[in-house]
């Protein structure tokens, strides 16, 4: 599931779909057939396939009473994508597993089969399952007299109600006699649940963790994609997808937005901010659009780009910001004369007052300790840096861009084509390094195991928070003992050597103290 490039990982969101079923017992024979799948590793069902016949009966009866419109739904599926690395894995055992996993969920009857696509690029998992359950005890009527129901099965008073014009009983009319079987319940009403907005999500959620519990590399586990995210979901290109280009081309205006939103996190723009300009320049826009003019083709892409120019803008405006803040923050230092520095006690007298400071004062306290997140902040801050410089290098490039393509529309005349030509030329190369330095930028967080740049930046901010509270701390430890703080090791490794270095300071001591003992003896 993840596809790496130039030894980076590119992290992916889990893949799980879900899909209505008016032919379940059909549907089933393709998913389990080797004569219909060239690649089936594996079935498994936790009951007999005459519980589907009677569940498809049952639904198609009861969507027959309602006199809904439309196509009757007897089961749900779920498509779950799998890493290719769980080939390695028994088909059988881990079909149950991811089968079982679902049943002792949900409670409800499954039949799951185990595929590769044709190229066996897809490893995946059909999951059908019901969305009813058995009765403990099946509720059976009988008619006490005999009942007339009509064409639509609907039942009426009379046999009067059922004849035709010759007093003949009419075509799909039909008579239960008294004592015969009228009405069978062998199943509950449908769960709700499996319709709600919610329950995808959850399964999604279920599944992924699932997943990553067996996935070996740790570059390799999957994340589930967050609805109201500031960044926008890819979406996968099923196989001979009539919308495929149509899909490819939304895909990649997709991706320019996240690099956009990449480049204002890295800028320092609040993300209420930018989940406001994807609120109202992206989600309501095309909300409203559908709902007027129904799906049109190109619709999202320009929505989107409207959007992605709002979003440079406000880049923009915060870039100069600190532009401007820069240059005078170096006016003032230029500007600040020794004079006006406060003025340096005498070492000797700080010396002086630390000691009778230590006189007066109670036991020496102890030295702070530095937290995990504030011990990463000196390697964060590389990183912080690195992102910034690149997105500042790509505004420059923009500022570039934005400066050829004015010269371009200045240009009048019809002899000028050849100058024209080398102008497009010109922005066409800056677009190509412009893009190719925005995709580089989620990059520089994966190199360090982050799958966005806004997971690493709320660490970040994390571990620089606590970083500025330990140093602090340290000063005023400082300021109260008059001692240099020493190093405190991080991580397993280091606390290892530590604790050995101490253990083995721990048995000089002890052989010293007992070679003094023996000089003591020997006297």
């Amino acid at each position: 599931m993840l596809k790496k490039k130039k030894g980076v990982p590119i992290a992916r969101n889990s893949f799980i779909q879900l899909t209505k079923l008016s032919n379940v017992k059909g549907r089933i024979t393709y998913i389990s057939s080797h004569a219909k799948q060239e690649n089936l590793y594996a079935v498994y069902e936790t009951t007999e396939r005459k519980f589907w016949r009677e569940l498809a009966k049952c639904n198609q009866e009861e969507f027959a009473k309602s006199g809904t419109e439309g196509k009757c739904i007897e089961a749900r599926e779920l498509i779950i994508a799998l890493p290719e690395s769980f080939v390695e894995y028994p088909p059988d055992r881990l079909l149950k597993l991811f089968t079982e996993h679902f049943k002792q969920n949900y409670g409800t009857e499954c039949i799951a089969a185990l595929h590769h696509n044709k190229r066996k690029t897809n490893y995946h998992i059909h999951l059908i399952f019901a969305e009813r359950k058995l009765l403990d005890e099946p509720i059976i009527k009988t008619a006490s007299r005999n009942m007339f129901y009509d064409e639509k099965g609907k039942h009426v008073r009379t046999k009067k109600e059922i004849l035709g014009e010759d007093g003949e009983i009419r075509e799909c009319c039909h008579i239960v006699k008294k004592g015969e079987i009228y009405e069978k319940k062998l199943f509950t009403v449908k769960d709700e649940r499996f319709k709600s907005n919610s329950f995808l999500d959850e399964v999604k959620r279920s599944y992924t963790d699932l997943i990553n519990l067996y996935v070996k590399d740790e570059k390799q586990k999957l994340q589930v994609f967050q609805r109201g995210s500031v960044y926008l979901a890819t979406k996968k290109i099923g196989k001979r997808n009539p919308k495929a280009l149509e899909i490819e081309t939304d895909n990649r205006k997709r991706q320019e937005w996240n690099r956009a939103v990449d480049m204002a996190l890295i800028s320092g723009i609040p993300e209420p901010q930018i989940m406001e300009v994807k609120q109202k320049r992206i989600s309501e826009p095309i909300k409203s659009a559908i709902s007027r003019k129904g799906s049109k083709p190109n619709l999202f892409a320009k929505v989107v780009t409207m959007a992605i120019e709002a979003l440079e803008l406000m880049i923009e405006t915060v870039l100069v910001k600190k532009y401007k803040e820069s240059l005078e923050q170096k006016e003032q230092l230029q500007k600040t004369d020794a004079s006006d520095m406060e003025p340096v006690m005498p070492e000797t007298e700080r010396s002086e007052v630390k000691n009778k400071e230590q006189e007066e004062s109670q036991p020496e306290p102890k030295q702070p300790e530095m937290t995990r997140m504030a011990s990463k902040y000196p390697r964060f801050y590389k990183i912080y840096n690195e992102l910034e410089q690149q997105n500042n290098a790509i505004y420059k490039k923009e500022k570039q861009r934005s400066a050829k393509k004015k010269e371009l529309s200045e240009i009048k005349g019809w002899f000028k084509g050849r100058k024209k030509k080398e102008l497009q030329e010109e922005i066409d190369d800056l677009t190509s390094q412009i893009r190719n330095m925005k995709d580089y930028l989620p990059k520089i967080v994966q190199k360090v195991g982050y799958r966005s740049v806004q997971e690493f930046l709320k660490d970040f901010k994390t571990a620089k928070s606590e970083y500025s509270q330990y140093q602090k701390a340290i000063a005023q430890w400082q300021q109260e003992t008059g001692k240099e703080p020493e190093p405190q090791p991080h991580g397993v490794r280091a606390k290892l050597a530590a604790n050995r270095k101490k253990i083995e300071q721990e048995q000089k001591n002890t052989q010293r103290t007992r070679s003094q003992s023996k000089d003591r003896g020997a006297r």
